[in-house]
């Protein structure tokens, strides 16, 4: 189910970009053709030999020069496009191959109109993934649909009125959001090359081209209020999906309809903790480490938290970041004793098993959490509707590490200057 929904909201927010991107007719058309090759790290122990890993991409987006919109404007135009992507990893029997869809924004970054820096969120499908008795080695993917991130560097060294030659370097990931284990995530590292191909028909005239007006500086107050469901697992013996329900608000400012910063709160809470302490699994049954938790199952399922919010607006799309910190969630101790020791650990936990230690690492994770993801907004940001309402999909972690996959619906309520 968390595959299918994925999938969906994906397809929507590909359609949303489309849908954006054809707003202005000033702005330039652009088809992408890429090639990247490079390598991919080891998952885990024993993972599969490989050669080069070699990807091909086509994407089709615009270039916003000449967008009306106040976001194209304090963004300094970037380019917004969606992906299609084929990867060969280098071994086509135990790793196999992905196809992605991807949406991304590029950026011009310092004052070079040449350098700009690339980032992306997505969708995978791999029909080849990790199987405990045919595949055991592979342990990157284990679902059918996974994300994929993608962060990196292009430069155009040779630009042309049609013609945009271009170099780059970059960083991807895939990971199924912690939804099934193993889930070790396949991380690459590629150097890229690319041309963009501006349409040939386009000639802007005295209708399509907008003059480029530049807009007043303007900040607004905002609240909000969303309703997420998630799902997880907890460790390889429970390795169900069961939801993760959250609560949460924000409140703070818009700076020219386009940056939106704010702090909130969050409140969670977890099935598969509940039910590992109400089921007394191992480390809750008398005698045991955690045997209080049983005295309040649902309190010590929950996690409460505060966070620091950035989201980029353009218009209908949000690009959302956030980080935060714990300030209640006493079950992940349990998570992290059964994940962090001996590799499989049972059901039937035996007392002389070695568990996961409580060190530095662990408490910096039970601290920081971070979540990232894409918005959808109802009614454009930049007209700053004073009701809102989105829907979105988010990865929860751990720093860094992926706690759950997500979706939500919000509303915001915008305090309009008078």
């Amino acid at each position: 189910m968390k595959n299918i929904l994925t999938t969906l909201f994906f397809i929507g927010t590909l359609c949303a970009f489309a849908q954006e991107n054809s707003i202005s007719k000033a702005s330039e058309f652009v088809i992408t053709p890429e090639f990247m090759l490079g390598i991919s790290a080891e998952a885990n122990d024993f993972f599969p030999d490989r050669s080069l890993q070699k990807q091909l991409i086509i994407g089709f987006g615009r270039e916003h020069h000449n967008n009306p919109q106040e976001w194209a404007y304090w963004l300094n135009a970037p380019k917004t496009a969606i992906n299609f992507g084929l990867t060969d990893f280098g071994n086509s029997e135990e790793i196999g191959y992905a196809i992605s869809a991807m949406p991304i924004i590029e950026f011009n970054i310092f004052k070079s109109k040449r350098l700009k820096i690339l980032t992306g969120m997505g969708v995978s499908y791999f029909p080849i993934k990790y199987d405990p008795v045919e595949n055991p080695f592979n342990q990157a993917i284990t679902t059918d649909v996974s994300w994929s991130f993608r962060a990196g560097f292009n430069y155009e060294f040779i630009k042309t009125e049609k013609l945009d030659w271009r170099i780059g370097i970059g960083y991807y990931h895939h990971s199924n959001g912690h939804t099934k284990l193993p889930n070790q995530g396949l991380n690459s590292f590629l150097g890229s090359f690319s041309i963009d191909i501006k349409n040939p028909y386009h000639k802007p005239s005295a209708e399509s081209t907008v003059e480029r007006v530049i807009p007043e500086k303007s900040q607004y107050r905002f609240a909000s209020l969303r309703f997420g469901l998630g799902n997880n697992v907890l460790s390889l013996a429970f390795n169900d999906q069961k939801p993760i329900y959250t609560i949460a608000g924000e409140y703070g400012k818009v700076i020219n309809k386009t940056y939106k910063l704010g702090i909130g709160f969050y409140y969670r809470y977890y099935d598969h903790y509940y039910d590992y302490i109400k089921n007394n699994e191992s480390l809750v049954q008398d005698g045991r480490e955690f045997e209080d938790f049983r005295k309040n199952p649902w309190y010590n399922a929950t996690a409460l938290g505060i966070t620091i919010n950035g989201e980029f607006l353009l218009n209908h799309i949000g690009i959302d970041l956030q980080i935060g910190a714990n300030v209640f969630k006493p079950a992940y101790k349990i998570d992290w004793r059964i994940n962090e020791g001996w590799d499989n650990t049972p059901r039937e936990i035996p007392e002389d098993w070695v568990l996961g230690e409580f060190t530095t690492k662990f408490k910096l994770k039970h601290i920081i959490s971070s979540r990232m993801g894409i918005k959808y907004y109802m009614f454009g940001n930049n007209d700053v509707p004073t009701h809102n309402l989105f829907v979105a999909a988010h990865i929860n972690s751990n720093l860094g590490q992926a706690d759950f996959t997500e979706f939500s619906l919000g509303y915001v309520y915008s305090f309009k200057n008078k």
